[in-house]
């Protein structure tokens, strides 16, 4: 990822200020920013300033540590059906991002067999990338919850069933920070052997000791 320095002329991201004859007609991006961005439209980029806000920063951060991952899905010179692998993985932290670009990643590796190996993977990489750079909210996250919690809705006693709809209650809520209910779905995980839970990214996208998801 990239972080650039604010209100720079040269490494300014947004609302920099472009001059003709010495007055001020717009605001874009300054000169090296704007270079950077077209030759790398897809790396995560943001602003040193706008790091100061828990939810930017958190999203930053789970685009440079996604966008590492593909990077060394492909350094491995995949092949094609090693794509599903990876989608599988990745499903709901994008659903948590964009339901509506999550669809249009199955549909797109559910017919990767179209394509040949570079336009499928380039495909991949911008809805991908694209996603995740719309921001996760309480209500997109609540639904992930919800759905995580399907996978083993009928194993829970009526107690634990109870306990994690009002957590995620509270977290939708804004009363809890979206630890609480991860932690709690991670030990009816583990208790009850959810292996294909086990595997998705959206448990643990970056270290836990950023503690990038302990905020309200």
């Amino acid at each position: 990822g990239f972080i650039f320095k604010k209100n720079s002329p040269s490494s300014g991201l947004y609302r920099v200020k472009v001059y003709n004859n010495g007055v001020a007609t717009k605001k874009g991006r300054g000169l090296f920013a704007a270079a950077v961005a077209r030759r790398f439209p897809l790396l995560p980029m943001e602003e040193e300033g706008r790091l100061h806000d828990s939810a930017i920063r958190e999203n930053f951060i789970e685009r440079v540590f996604s966008y590492r991952r593909w990077k060394d899905f492909l350094a491995a010179n995949p092949a094609p059906g090693r794509l599903v692998e990876f989608h599988t993985a990745q499903k709901l932290l994008v659903m948590a991002h964009s339901p509506e670009i999550y669809r249009k990643m199955g549909v797109l590796v559910a017919h990767s067999q179209e394509y040949i190996p570079t336009e499928l993977y380039l495909r991949y990489e911008e809805l991908f990338m694209k996603g995740l750079t719309l921001h996760a909210t309480e209500k997109k996250n609540s639904n992930v919850l919800q759905h995580i919690m399907g996978y083993f809705k009928q194993l829970l006693s009526c107690d634990e069933k109870v306990e994690l709809l009002e957590i995620i209650r509270q977290y939708h809520a804004r009363l809890v920070p979206l630890v609480v209910p991860l932690t709690l779905l991670r030990h009816f995980i583990n208790k009850y052997d959810q292996q294909y839970l086990k595997g998705q990214v959206y448990l643990s996208p970056h270290p836990a000791q950023l503690m990038l998801r302990n905020h309200v």
